[in-house]
Parts: structure tokens; C-alpha cells; sequence
């Protein structure tokens, strides 16, 4: 089974994922826990040049072609054998953010999005994608408590304005209205805990300690359909 988190900056992406890992875990499960951009060492090294803000100069076209190279080898390297083991993976971002964050903030042609993700990601296709919400307000409150915290300097993504990080929210509640089957919505305004815990009890409704080991994968449409049998 190949679950992906989606969602704004702050909104608990990374935290959830570790957690759903360390549930599914405890419950007989091979997890795989990985990120993108990232989660090979060519697309870590292509994560480094994205969130510096060296290649936003090049513009949206760039940075599509960027995390497309870096989703290519992810999937290679990494998701495809893990999901051929028979493991879970668990990934931090995937294809949804590419659609969002060049697709509607990048104004990147949507004929050419569909087209790059169809080669790239091909029948690897989630099917799970949890999408924490979080209002724009609430997003930056989070990433200005999170840079104080811990002292991290701001990324290139998380530097958007209020109108940006409230287009990226809807932009990911859009995408969720168009793949009901693969999308569910989870309001990240609750405590950490509950979050957690309505997450590990959906993930729950569709597998067993049985699936995700020996079930095969059915063949999906880059939308995260299954396709038609002939």
C-alpha cells in the first residue's frame, strides 16, 4: 500500500507520517517511511537545490522538470522496490504537490503537469492520500512559532504570502474534491493525538495485518483511479 500526506507547510505533514509509521508498525507491519522531494540520495541532492530557492530563478517550468528528475529516481530507487516486497510506504509529499505548488501558485500549464506525472509516475500511483487542512492564517502562526523554536531559517516555500498559503490550501482541497476515492481531508486543528488517531483508524479501514504483504497492487490512472480491466 503506498500512502502519501499532503497539505501546507506547518500543518503536521512530517509528524503524521512518523506516527502512522510507528502505528503500523506495532500492528505487524513493514513500513517504509520516505519524502519528497527527496528519499534517494539524487533526489536529496535535487531537495537541496529546490527549497535553497536557487532554481525559483528559472522559473516554474524549471522546478516542474526539477521534481519530476527527483520523483523518477524516488520511485526507482526507493518506492517501487519497497511496494514490490510487499512493505507500506509512507511518503511525506508526492505528485499532489507538484500540482499544487507549480500547477496553480507556479500557473504551470495543466496539460503539461498531467502529462509529465503520467511518464513519470505511471501506475505507481498512491492509493491513500491523507490531506491535512489547515487555514492560511493558522499555517503561518505555525511556521513563525516553528523558526523561533528551533532557530530554522525559512525555506523558499514557506516565505509566500497570506493569499499564496491560502491558494495552496484550496488548491489541495481541489485536487481532494477530484479524486474522492484516493483523497480523504483531515483537519489538522485538532490536538496532535486526534489527528493521529482518526488517521491510523482510516488507514485501518483498508488494510490488515494480511494486506500491504501479499495483495497485489491494482493497475491506476495518474489520478489514482484504477483502471478499466479489458
Amino acid at each position: 500500500m503506498f500512502i502519501t500526506f499532503e497539505g501546507s507547510d506547518g500543518s503536521g505533514k512530517s509528524t503524521q507520517a512518523r506516527l502512522l509509521a510507528h502505528s503500523l508498525r506495532r500492528a505487524g507491519h513493514d513500513v517504509v517511511e520516505t519524502r519528497e522531494p527527496g528519499g534517494s540520495p539524487r533526489a536529496e541532492a535535487i531537495r537541496a537545490l529546490l527549497l535553497s530557492g536557487k532554481a525559483a530563478r528559472l522559473g516554474a517550468l524549471a522546478e516542474t522538470v526539477l521534481f519530476n528528475a527527483a520523483r523518477a529516481d524516488h520511485l526507482r530507487v526507493t518506492i517501487r522496490p519497497s511496494l514490490a516486497r510487499g512493505a507500506i510506504v509512507i511518503c511525506d509529499r508526492f505528485a499532489d504537490s507538484t500540482r499544487a505548488y507549480q500547477g496553480v501558485l507556479g500557473k504551470m500549464d495543466d496539460d503539461l503537469l498531467v502529462a509529465a506525472e503520467a511518464a513519470v509516475v505511471g501506475d505507481t500511483a498512491p492509493d491513500l492520500t491523507i490531506i491535512l487542512d489547515l487555514p492560511a492564517e493558522l499555517t503561518l502562526e505555525r511556521l513563525g512559532a516553528r523558526r523561533e523554536t528551533v532557530g530554522e531559517a525559512a525555506d523558499k516555500f514557506e516565505e509566500e504570502a497570506l493569499a499564496h498559503h491560502d491558494a495552496l490550501r484550496q488548491a489541495f482541497l481541489d485536487i481532494a474534491a477530484l479524486a474522492p476515492a484516493r483523497c480523504v481531508v483531515v483537519s489538522a486543528q485538532a490536538p496532535v493525538e486526534e489527528v493521529a488517531k482518526r488517521i491510523f483508524a482510516l488507514v485501518m479501514d483498508r488494510v490488515s495485518p494480511e494486506a500491504g504483504r501479499s495483495a497485489p497492487r491494482p493497475a491506476k490512472n495518474t489520478d489514482g483511479r484504477p483502471k478499466r480491466q479489458r
